[in-house]
């Protein structure tokens, strides 16, 4: 009672005020209830209030790095191979799917009986007073003690179904956490992929900008000539300085864009982002032209194996189960009981001998148990397990036509990757023949700074667009394989 009147103590390990910073008072392992109110120490008036936390190292402490060799030049499989091995969402989906394995033992375990063992024992000890003393005695005292250990079983034989309906939810529900698991992967593998192409456009666009600047160097190069020779103005060697200075700005830029999807990749690998890898380039890799995709037959191969599809009707499965489970509430219970018992005890007064006596016993009993009246519990029960399965009939319904969604989508973005990809090739072409010709006619005086600085600045954006659809026609690819469920191991990646 006392502890409980201290409750309320407990606030005072709390901050004191919404705008006062908490600090540990050092009681947290404490009984709680006791706390003393916190104070915030000599803190002076006016002083800026200190809202951190308390450091500890343990957290510090980072998981052990992969053996990797950093000589070693990492492509796609390989990184794929030791983001499985590292990623910590596959754990944690491997770990659910092993949850739901041992959720069906338990209920398979139902079906076998219940066998405990009980032992009870005891003493007492009486004293009563005597009207007359017999001599120095003035109590009568008696004792009493015994022990009775017994063995208890309990079985459940029948309940018409009802077991098997949990069980056959359980498996259901294990088989979707299985799936899961291995999308889990699919989905690593996808991301992992992605970020590996998206690293490779951000290192192409470094060395696209590297270029564009040697380039601007030239044509301030060539006006610096000119104007030496006194056939170039002021402002013709301002305008390709400050094309320098831009395309400077360009290459920081791409330089940090490039960091940027570094350590996107460390993190879609779940590893160190402090890690310094090589990693390959799918930069040089040859793509095919935009066809045609037979889409009836891509949908129908997805929807039969997509791990989101699959299950969702796992879990439409198990809400089936879960109706039959509540129906077999409305029926009678047979079980069986049993029990085997042993007693012995004894029976002491003082100045009479010591009455001891044993027994054995057991029983068995057969028994049901007929429900009646719940006050409509278990109709109430059954109903919320219809709702039940008429939303997890509508959520997949829902996830079949997201997943059609999904491919079509797919699909046209490839395609559109794969005709830019070709118009940004010709339109490399004609931006190169564009700036050598305005470099080379600016040199021999019959061309303008504007013209070769517009040249060099065309070329720019023509490589980089050429480089970003080459790394949007692998995306495309790897997210069409994705979205059909076809990207299953780093072999199977486009």
């Amino acid at each position: 009672m006392m502890i409980a009147g201290c409750a309320p103590n407990a606030v005072n390990m709390a901050s004191p005020s919404p705008d006062r910073p908490w600090h540990p008072s050092g009681e947290e392992g404490g009984l709680w209830s006791t706390a003393r109110p916190m104070t915030d120490g000599a803190e002076a008036p006016g002083a800026p209030r200190d809202f951190s936390v308390p450091a500890s190292p343990t957290l510090a402490e980072l998981p052990n790095t992969p053996d990797l060799d950093l000589n070693r030049t990492y492509e796609l499989p390989q990184l794929i191979d030791i983001a499985q091995r590292n990623n910590p969402t596959t754990r944690i989906a491997w770990q659910r799917a092993r949850e739901a394995a041992l959720a069906v033992g338990m209920v398979e375990a139902t079906y076998l009986p219940l066998i405990t063992a009980n032992v009870i024992g005891g003493r007492q000890d009486v004293e009563t007073p005597l009207p007359v003393a017999l001599g120095n005695q003035r109590y009568f005292e008696t004792t009493a003690e015994g022990v009775s250990p017994s063995i208890a079983l309990q079985w459940l034989i029948f309940d018409f179904g009802q077991r098997a309906a949990v069980a056959d939810a359980a498996k259901h529900g294990a088989f979707a956490a299985n799936v899961l698991f291995n999308g889990e992967h699919q989905k690593l593998i996808f991301d992992v992929t992605r970020a590996y192409y998206a690293y490779g456009a951000s290192v192409q666009r470094t060395k696209i900008t590297q270029q564009t600047r040697r380039n601007s160097i030239a044509i301030r190069d060539a006006a610096e000539g000119r104007q030496a020779r006194g056939l170039a103005t002021t402002v013709e060697v301002a305008q390709a300085r400050q094309q320098v200075a831009q395309s400077e700005l360009r290459r920081v830029q791409a330089e940090g864009q490039e960091r940027d999807a570094y350590q996107t990749l460390l993190a879609a690998m779940g590893i160190n982002a402090t890690l310094r890898i090589r990693v390959g380039n799918a930069d040089r890799r040859n793509l095919p032209d935009a066809s045609k995709v037979p889409l009836d037959a891509v949908i129908k191969l997805a929807l039969a194996q997509r791990p989101d599809v699959v299950a969702s009707y796992s879990a439409l499965q198990a809400s089936k189960a879960g109706i039959t489970a509540a129906e077999a509430e409305f029926m009678p219970k047979v079980f069986v009981a049993g029990a085997v018992a042993s007693g012995e005890g004894s029976f002491n007064a003082n100045g009479l001998p010591t009455i001891g006596q044993q027994a054995t016993g057991s029983g068995v009993l057969v028994g049901a148990s007929v429900p009646l009246y719940d006050a409509g519990l278990r109709a109430a029960q059954l109903k919320q397990a219809q709702s039940r399965s008429d939303a997890a009939e509508s959520a997949f319904r829902r996830t079949q036509t997201l997943a059609v969604t999904e491919i079509v989508a797919a699909n046209n973005q490839l395609r559109t990757a794969l005709e830019s990809y070709r118009a940004a090739t010709a339109l490399t072409k004609a931006a190169a023949t564009t700036y050598d010709a305005a470099l080379e006619a600016y040199k021999n005086g019959v061309g303008t700074v504007t013209a070769a600085t517009a040249a060099d600045s065309g070329l720019l954006d023509a490589r980089e667009a050429l480089a970003d659809a080459h790394a949007a026609s692998l995306i495309g690819a790897a997210n069409l394989a994705f979205v059909v469920g076809a990207m299953t191991s780093s072999t199977t990646v486009p």
